[in-house]
């Protein structure tokens, strides 16, 4: 599958990227800012958080995506009884008396870690091994897990009752918080068109594991100016209270900025958004583009902007 250089394989994967997003369009109806970010996500090797009531096709998104990129999928609906054994798997005790390690659900390409949040913190760290290591150890054996690897998680953003709020450090795993909105009119009755007669779509499987694998190692091989780069960088340190770049804004609306992480993922997000708008190059208009969903759960208001209600996404918008 190797390309004669990196200009023709960035052209594969902008076609590639414009197939998957016609397959997708057969099941999905809508949510292209939603599905974007997602494939942006697993083209840089990141993960996903989906924030939205239910009933907004993020499962069947989800399966979808799995379906048209040829991977194994695994969805792992998350209880308050959930333990970590029931995803990364245990050791049992075999036939000839030996521990044998049975691999949960985690060992998988994708996982659908639904309403991630109704499950207790010991669980939930759990997961964070993995997706940060890639990695997952059970009686002090580490099993590495199948490549690519990518956790797209459910939030519910009404019900509170009887959840556990991920932890900032388990956040700042998720490259992008996207946040779902009801389809509009038009979308909705496309929808309960389509699924509430016979149609059945069938989706063409655009790429495996071994060509999104190649595609991942693409995208950090794109260039990056210098002064992209530091406008990245300074993007984030602009999210950081009483620090060097911060306005007296800033220090007003902000107890807590964004960490290092977010300018990786900044610069990573602008490099693929580039590539599948026909850029050899990102621009300060590709990370404006990814820049929200990836400040958006790493930066605390303060009181003053909870009070005028302000989002995490105006002061964001307010920094470009």
């Amino acid at each position: 599958m190797p390309h004669r250089s990196d200009v023709e394989a960035a052209d594969a994967l902008k076609l590639a990227y414009q197939q998957i997003r016609s397959e997708i369009g057969k099941v999905i109806i809508g949510q292209d800012e939603v599905v974007k970010f997602v494939l942006i996500s697993i083209f840089s090797n990141g993960h996903c958080l989906l924030v939205g009531v239910p009933g907004l096709a993020k499962t069947l998104l989800v399966q979808t995506v799995s379906q048209v990129l040829d991977l194994d999928f695994k969805r792992i609906q998350f209880t308050p009884d959930l333990m970590p054994s029931d995803i990364i798997g245990s050791e049992i005790l075999g036939e000839d008396r030996n521990f044998k390690f049975i691999p949960g659900p985690v060992f998988s390409n994708i996982i659908l870690a639904d309403e991630i949040n109704r499950t207790p913190p010991k669980t939930q760290a759990a997961l964070l091994e993995a997706m940060q290591e890639k990695a997952v150890t059970a009686a002090g054996i580490t099993h590495k897990l199948a490549k690519p690897f990518f956790v797209l998680a459910t939030q519910n953003p009404i019900e509170q009752e009887g959840t556990y709020p991920l932890p900032e450090a388990q956040l700042d795993r998720f490259m992008f918080n996207v946040a779902l909105d009801y389809p509009s009119f038009k979308e909705e009755l496309q929808v309960v068109k389509n699924t509430t007669s016979t149609l059945k779509v069938d989706v063409k499987k655009i790429l495996n594991a071994e060509q999104i694998t190649y595609f991942q190692q693409l995208v950090r091989n794109i260039p990056v100016t210098d002064h992209v780069m530091e406008y990245a960088v300074k993007l984030v340190s602009k999210t950081r209270p009483n620090t060097e770049f911060a306005t007296p804004h800033i220090n007003r609306l902000l107890t807590w900025g964004a960490g290092p992480r977010a300018s990786q993922f900044l610069v990573l997000g602008a490099k693929c958004h580039a590539v599948i708008n026909g850029k050899y190059s990102p621009d300060i208009e590709d990370v404006q583009a990814v820049a929200k969903p990836i400040l958006t759960h790493r930066i605390v208001r303060s009181y003053h902007a909870e009070a005028e209600g302000l989002s995490a996404a105006d002061i964001i918008e307010g920094l470009f």
